[in-house]
């Protein structure tokens, strides 16, 4: 449950009151009066009626320049919630804006993201040359290549064109950061590094038909982990389906001279990309998350769908190369 703390105007009290009886609130409490004229107002509200609230309660308060919504999570509620309800409560879809919140951090091209990236990308490449597992899963874990992508798939069901802009352009640098370091490493470094004694390099300049299964599952349950508010399984997501792995492999072999084996990195590293955004695409679709406005939603709809068709057709230009590299 939820507790949403409403300031508003007084006169707003009579709709507010409205409101929640529409949303079936638990309870609803007006509170003082302030000086200004402002009034709080309290609801609780199951999980799977607050976004529905606050979409009622941002169309008669978007007038209010001084209107405040905040939304209070509820630890502990006594007594229990029955069966039914609790299966509801478990069925909700995290809110809109909690969503957006959370994945914009993740898009933003700042100092921390580009340090983060670069530590990561020493720790994984040094994973790969000494065939280090545990390190190479730690940088998986710490490499921030993930979010940006959800970020990206998110702009797109939302219409937000901002969030898709900033989160392409972090994706993009945060990648040429990886591949850039790594060539230099890979220029740098004394010996050959291909060949069987380097196991865990060479595994990520080949990309197989698992590789495409691996990566669309890993994006669903990346998409399906933010929507229901299990944000820890995306560690999990990280390790499943890597992308600094891949890109910093690419950058090695180019460094190394290699340019065979980073075609083969960089097609594994396509593949991990497009997956995720088909794959967290479809999840966004079908949990319906859609702008607030119906203007947005129908324009948001239609461009989710053109984009969806564009990278689905993009996966299977993968894997018409991916078969042909196996053919030869």
């Amino acid at each position: 449950m939820k507790y949403v703390e409403v300031i508003a105007n007084q006169g707003s009290s009579d709709t507010v009151a409205a409101i929640s009886e529409k949303v079936k609130a638990s309870d609803f409490r007006l509170g003082m009066v302030g000086e200004d004229g402002m009034r709080a107002m309290r609801l609780l509200v199951a999980d799977n009626q607050v976004q529905n609230l606050l979409d009622l309660l941002e169309n008669i308060l978007g007038a209010q320049p001084t209107a405040r919504i905040m939304v209070l999570p509820v630890e502990v509620s006594l007594p229990r919630l029955g069966v039914d309800q609790e299966k509801y409560q478990d069925s909700a879809i995290s809110l809109r804006e909690a969503l957006h919140q959370e994945v914009s951090k993740g898009a933003r091209l700042d100092m921390n993201y580009i340090v983060l990236l670069m530590l990561s990308t020493v720790v994984a490449a040094i994973g790969m040359i000494e065939n280090n597992v545990a390190v190479v899963i730690g940088a998986m874990v710490i490499a921030p290549l993930l979010t940006p992508n959800l970020a990206l798939s998110l702009g797109t069901a939302l219409g937000d064109i901002e969030l898709m802009r900033k989160s392409a352009l972090t994706l993009l640098v945060g990648i040429a950061l990886a591949v850039l370091m790594c060539a230099a490493l890979g220029a740098w470094w004394p010996e050959t590094l291909s060949g069987d004694q380097f196991p865990e390099l060479m595994s990520r300049t080949q990309a197989g038909w698992s590789a495409v299964a691996l990566a669309l599952a890993s994006g669903a349950a990346a998409a399906l982990s933010l929507t229901s508010g299990l944000s820890s399984v995306l560690v999990g997501v990280m390790v499943a389906v890597a992308l600094l792995p891949p890109a910093s492999t690419v950058g090695i072999m180019l460094g190394q001279g290699n340019l065979g084996l980073a075609a083969g990195a960089a097609l594994l590293l396509a593949i991990n990309i497009v997956c995720v955004n088909l794959a967290s695409k479809l999840v966004f679709y079908v949990k319906d998350i859609r702008p607030r406005k119906r203007t947005d939603k129908d324009k948001a709809s239609g461009a989710m769908r053109v984009y969806i068709l564009v990278w689905a057709l993009t996966l299977l230009l993968l894997m018409l190369v991916v078969y042909l590299r196996a053919a030869r």
